[in-house]
């Protein structure tokens, strides 16, 4: 299945640190810059942080097989072995988890592994990855 890459802009607090984040933490890297915006390639996605101080920040979360998730959150859904790859690297660089990485939905048709953690604007990222992709959309 081949996929089209999608597009995302969400707001940050400081370009800086969001660039240091995205950069370093996940492994982006960049496209097109200005003194507002960063364009990153987040595995094979454009997703935009644009400066919007006043827009950044956690929103509020509903209940989720017993976890609190945050209602605007986005993420990639990875492979097994990139998602483990991605959990080793967020627990070296000491990411503080808001939804630990774990297995959701065990033995049912949508299961997945999966993980939360905020960027340093509080915007909510989840990796997931599922043990049979062709499972994505499964009821």
């Amino acid at each position: 299945m081949t996929i089209q890459p999608f597009h995302l802009a969400f707001p940050v607090k400081d370009l800086q640190e969001t660039l240091i984040f995205y950069t370093e933490i996940l492994g982006c890297s960049t496209g097109r810059t200005s003194d507002q915006w960063i364009d990153f390639n987040l595995y094979g996605h454009q997703v935009v942080a644009h400066l919007s101080p006043e827009e950044a920040g956690l929103a509020a979360r509903n209940d989720v097989d017993g976890d609190q998730v945050p209602v605007r959150h986005f993420g990639v859904v990875l492979t097994m072995e990139q998602w483990e790859d991605l959990t080793e690297r967020l627990k070296q660089k000491q990411i503080d988890f808001i939804i630990e990485p774990h297995v959701r939905f065990r033995d049912q048709p949508g299961e997945q592994a999966t993980m939360f953690f905020l960027d340093p604007s509080g915007n909510a990222l989840e990796f997931k990855a599922f043990k049979d992709m062709d499972r994505l959309f499964a009821k």
